[in-house]
């Protein structure tokens, strides 16, 4: 009788469950259904608006003075005299117009004239032009939304931030008013102040992703056309979503309530199946689950479920469960070493980030009492360390050194190397070696002791700041970019040596540049023009130099910033996998009378 009893309540436990889980399922069904509903109805708005959008921009296109057309239009809006609405027909004032206009000019054909043709024509022949091709469009916008029953169909012109519209022209019903009021059809000239999903919308448009937007009982689509100077040109739609939004809610009720009659019956037959092979076995594996969770016991676990003799799927869970609690036990043993251990390395890494940040000069200005030069540096490791690095330094008043480098690999061995060739090469520099002569002593010294068989690329330039000259030595490294002073900055292909730590014996060639006042060198490491995309495609040396100049004025400063912001914006989600390092100078040069003051 009391096993009876325990069944019983086991399985009023499993009908009560069931019927929550019919509740909440047909709850997730009715929203499921509701958000697939009102996503295929707007994928259907969307592709109809595309399609309609097309042909408003083709009815626009027609004339081949579109541009000129839209601009005069925009221009001159409250000076034209236009005739909306109308059926092509002799006695109306635009078919008069027309004949005026042929009079004067019958060489011209209305509906081809080019922006050319137009713009040797007087004003008033402009103006008349400009009415007579209004007239006709509004009268193909109108067929084209009567057609496709749209609720409203226009064009506006706007800005960021995409706050106001200027209406440049909206399609009429037979019955529809023309005015300036909310829901009129709108006449040429009317503005109006839009909410911000109508902005999120257009500024989609711009971006050339289109995109609805709810606006009360209507939604708006928009779809870019093109540009007026700083104008963005689009065209807009909008639908009713009353008669839709009722269908959905329909056809979501009835779609709810045969699932959930389906559900309860389903639920009926698995119950009763449950009860009747499943229940008692499944208890007890789980009250030894439970037992497990507190005791952490496998032991006496695997005691209890040998009392499970089911030769079906039910005994094989029960010595699966015992097997993983033994599993388990020796799991949660090797996640403590192992937690243990990867706390003490990640506390490593972000004290050898530290310490390598700290390696690199990072306060800027780095010279602010220094009117003759100005110098900006940034690096980014792939990883918590990497082996890129940048310094610079004077080595007395009148002598600026700078380095750039590359280490060959990554993580810590290629952080130590950096630290190791940054401090061995600034020693040799300021013992008064050449660019040349410090490479040369530092590749020699590397490879008595260079176990881990590293090497790394070098530009080491000297710059005397009273007179411009630069002495550099390149190992192996990128190809600097020079900005001669009122020029551009263009990449300088300069005499390479081989890299540091490669090989003995070597000798570093040096090269000499003169830099006047105004000149700009910028230096970096491949991981620049080797960022990738997650298309595979590179950054690029014409994708940087282009950056560059896009203000080849600005300061070390930002020309760094406006290139970090082009590789962000050009990688994307793409993992990436080289350091970004780069190094700017901007020499400035004294007069006599500074350079006495100073």
């Amino acid at each position: 009788m009391q096993t009876r009893k325990i069944r019983s309540s086991l399985i009023l436990q499993v009908a009560a469950l069931f019927g929550v889980s019919v509740l909440v399922i047909g709850m997730l069904t009715f929203f499921a259904q509701r958000l697939l509903s009102y996503k295929n109805i707007r994928k259907q708005v969307v592709i109809l608006a595309e399609e309609t959008a097309e042909e408003v921009m083709a009815s626009v296109r027609e004339y081949p003075a579109s541009d000129w057309l839209i601009h005069y239009w925009y221009t001159h809006a409250y000076d034209l005299d236009i005739e909306y609405d109308v059926d092509y027909g002799p006695d109306t004032i635009t078919e008069k117009k027309v004949r005026l206009f042929s009079e004067r000019h019958p060489d011209i054909q209305l509906k081809y004239a080019t922006s050319e043709e137009i713009a040797v024509l007087s004003q008033e022949d402009q103006k008349l032009y400009a009415e007579i091709t209004y007239s006709w469009l509004i009268t193909r916008i109108n067929q084209i939304k009567r057609t496709y029953g749209i609720d409203f169909v226009f064009c506006v012109l706007t800005q960021e931030p995409f706050t106001d519209q200027f209406f440049l022209f909206s399609a009429a019903d037979e019955d529809s008013v023309r005015g300036t009021e909310y829901e009129n059809a709108y006449i040429l000239g009317t503005t109006s102040t839009v909410g911000g999903s109508q902005q999120e919308a257009m500024r989609a448009a711009r971006d050339k992703k289109g995109h609805l937007a709810d606006a009360g009982s209507y939604a708006d689509y928009y779809a870019y056309m093109g540009m007026d100077g700083e104008q963005t040109i689009l065209i807009g739609l909008t639908f009713h979503m009353t008669g839709l939004k009722t269908n959905i809610t329909t056809s979501t009720w009835q779609g709810t309530a045969v699932a959930v009659a389906y559900q309860i019956l389903l639920s009926m037959v698995a119950l009763a199946l449950l009860a009747l092979f499943l229940l008692e076995p499944l208890k007890k594996v789980q009250e030894n689950i439970r037992i497990y969770k507190v005791s952490k016991d496998s032991k006496k676990v695997k005691e209890n479920l040998a009392e499970i003799h089911s030769n079906n799927e039910l005994g094989q869970l029960a010595e699966d469960i015992s097997a993983l609690t033994e599993e388990i036990d020796q799991y949660l043993h090797d996640i403590e070493v192992i937690s243990a251990e990867r706390e003490k390395m990640n506390t490593e890494l972000t004290v050898a980030s530290r310490i390598q940040a700290g390696m690199v000069p990072s306060k800027f200005p780095a010279f602010p009492d220094r009117k003759d030069f100005d110098i900006y540096g940034y690096m980014h490791p792939a990883r918590e360390v990497g082996g890129d690095f940048y310094d610079f330094y004077l080595i007395d008043e009148d002598h600026l050194c700078m380095i750039i480098a590359d280490v060959s690999g990554k993580g810590i061995p290629a952080a130590l190397f950096m630290m190791a060739a940054q401090i061995s090469i600034a020693n040799k520099i300021r013992m008064g070696l050449s660019p040349g002569e410090a490479l040369e002593s530092s590749n020699n010294s590397f490879l008595q002791r260079n176990r881990g068989e590293l090497f790394v690329t070098i530009w080491l330039g000297i710059l005397e700041l009273s007179t411009g000259k630069l002495i550099a030595s390149n190992a192996g490294h990128e190809y600097p970019v020079i900005k001669h002073a009122d020029g551009r900055y263009e990449l300088f292909k300069d005499p390479h040596s081989f890299v540091v730590g490669g090989m003995e014996k070597i000798h570093y060639k040096e090269y000499e540049l003169q830099l006047d006042p105004g000149a700009k060198l910028f230096l970096y490491t491949d991981g620049v023009p080797e960022a990738t995309d997650l298309n595979e495609q590179l950054f690029g040396i014409e994708r940087m130099l282009s950056v560059l100049n896009q203000d080849p004025d600005g300061s070390p400063e930002k020309a760094l910033k406006d290139m970090t912001e082009a590789i962000s914006e050009f990688v994307g989600e793409a993992e990436q996998f080289d350091d970004v390092t780069m190094l700017c100078l901007e020499y400035k040069g004294l007069d006599s009378e500074e350079r006495e003051d100073q």
